[in-house]
């Protein structure tokens, strides 16, 4: 039989008139708010939950995603209240590190990547730009700096959402307090007869003006069984996050123990002598690939006997995967090599220079090779981000070498991240399913060569470069393939890239469904 007292444990006190006990690690710097969650913080909790729930399209991208995403941001602001001591000694020096408008930025980004599926039917893109809302929402969350926080932020969200939990539901126990006795009942009545004022008008309406009447029957959703698990699943899933990001906003674990990144420190022999023997690899190889750079496909196909886009394709990924590799070896030598001495700092500006500047080299090389092979065998998704991930590793490249001037950076990170998601929100701007179907519509000019299953796959996005396509028969056939897999779409689901489709697709008279049929086996 247990008893529950009021007794301090761990440093705090119990469950009935303070913060809920802490049994955790991060007991010590993560006290917790200091009071239960205001009421501001459950309503704003309880109706951003309920807003997604009937927002949020789960089988395609649509302008709910970005409804939930500022219904998000709004309970968020509004999850404010009074903290313990040590959670606003947090809080001051979590400002001091990251500032509001760091905090601001990160969050306008969260909700501008959610807001894609407003605008861009593909969704692989879409998916793209929800994972790296993730990481977004964690720097918007995160008060520190290095990677080293990011990651913790994200292990820190399931105890989070577990701690806030309790905080939140000790705050509906306090907001019923606080009324008189009558206030369940009146709460009943009030929604009670809110619903049979909007049924009773709203059906007068329905029936005065039909088009009233298809707005309302585009509004309300019908009542099957995918709509109901749909609504459950993103309860489910919502209801926590929310939970854990007022949590984590109301009460930020300590930034001094999230930015612990100097570790144990190796000899200057020890990091020097393995990374001057992959300087000096890096010299050689790129040596070689400025003769193939300049000497163009005549030196390639006479010393190897490849075509000039084979030999691109053989290279290409090998590359990507040294660029990679590279970032990681340069993280690693930042953070266990020494630099108190002014011998060291200098190896370290001269070693890791020469190993950036030379992959700078190799970033341009394959670039360079994919360019190539582009040119040869057309664009295509994978071909067009993993391109633009390669400049993105490029990018940083350039920030280690400003980084090196001064060695430490504790901006790079960051700054790196804001990078890969201005990169990202720029691709999505310049249509990347648009761009590949516009680059098979210029090949297939030149060479009247296409790929038609390719095409045929490509989501709405591609539609307006499609319908420029000099062959009306090849021209007919794609459209009315990729009208056919367009859902029809009500609010939730609405999307400015699939109704321009329908509009353009409506003015194109449909392909003959066996020429059609032909014409995709065929090809």
């Amino acid at each position: 039989m247990s008893i529950v007292t009021n007794q301090p444990v761990n440093g705090q006190v119990g469950p009935l008139n303070g913060p809920w006990p802490a049994i955790n690690p991060w007991s010590r710097h993560w006290p917790g708010p200091g009071r239960p969650a205001s009421p501001a913080t459950v309503v704003a909790v309880l109706a951003a939950t309920v807003i997604a729930a009937l927002s949020v399209p789960l089988d395609r991208t649509g302008i709910g995603w970005f409804v939930t995403a500022l219904a998000g941001t709004a309970a968020l602001v509004a999850a404010r209240m009074i903290r313990t001591p040590e959670a606003v000694s947090a809080a001051v020096e979590r400002r001091a590190d990251t500032g509001t408008r760091d905090r601001f930025l990160w969050g306008a980004a969260t909700v501008a990547l959610l807001a894609v599926g407003t605008f861009r039917a593909a969704g692989w893109l879409f998916v793209l730009c929800l994972l790296t809302a993730t990481l977004t929402t964690a720097l918007a969350l995160s008060s520190g700096r290095s990677l080293r926080s990011i990651l913790l932020t994200y292990l820190l969200v399931p105890i989070a959402a577990g701690r806030g939990g309790a905080w939140l539901a000790r705050g509906a126990v306090r907001l019923r307090g606080r009324g008189r006795t009558g206030a369940p009942i009146r709460i009943v009545a009030t929604v009670a007869v809110s619903i049979a004022l909007l049924v009773v008008f709203g059906a007068l309406f329905v029936s005065a003006d039909a088009a009233f009447a298809r707005v309302f029957e585009a509004a309300i959703p019908d009542l099957d069984g995918f709509t109901i698990f749909t609504w459950v699943f993103v309860s489910a899933v919502t209801a926590p996050l929310l939970t854990a990001f007022a949590y984590l906003r109301a009460a930020p674990p300590s930034p001094g123990k999230l930015d612990l990144t100097e570790g144990r420190k190796v000899s200057r022999l020890e990091w020097a002598i393995p990374l001057g023997l992959l300087v000096l690899l890096f010299a050689a190889f790129v040596a070689i690939q400025l003769t193939v750079l300049f000497g163009g496909e005549r030196h390639v196909v006479t010393t190897d006997g490849l075509t000039y886009a084979e030999y691109a394709r053989s290279g290409f990924w090998q590359l990507c995967a040294v660029t990679g590799l590279t970032l990681m070896v340069l993280a690693g030598v930042a953070r266990w090599a020494p630099r108190t001495e002014r011998a060291d700092r200098i190896l370290l500006r001269v070693v890791l220079g020469a190993l950036a500047a030379l992959t700078l080299v190799i970033v341009a090389s394959a670039l360079h090779r994919m360019n190539v092979y582009t040119e040869t065998y057309g664009l295509t998704r994978l071909r067009l981000l993993v391109a633009c991930c390669e400049a993105w590793f490029g990018l940083v490249l350039v920030m280690v070498l400003i980084a090196g001037i001064r060695i430490r950076a504790a901006w790079l990170p960051r700054a790196a991240i804001g990078a890969g998601v201005l990169a990202l929100l720029t691709l999505t701007g310049a249509n990347p399913d648009g761009l590949i179907a516009e680059n098979h519509v210029q090949r297939f000019e030149r060479t009247n060569e296409i790929d038609v299953l390719y095409l045929a796959d490509l989501s709405p996005d591609a539609v307006p470069a499609i319908a420029g396509l000099d062959d009306p028969e090849r021209r007919n056939c794609l459209l009315a393939a990729i009208g056919d897999d367009m859902p029809a779409d009500d609010w939730r689901g609405w999307n400015s890239a699939r109704q321009t489709a329908r509009d353009l697709i409506a003015k194109y008279p449909p392909g003959s469904p066996s020429v059609c049929a032909q014409m995709l086996d065929r090809y």
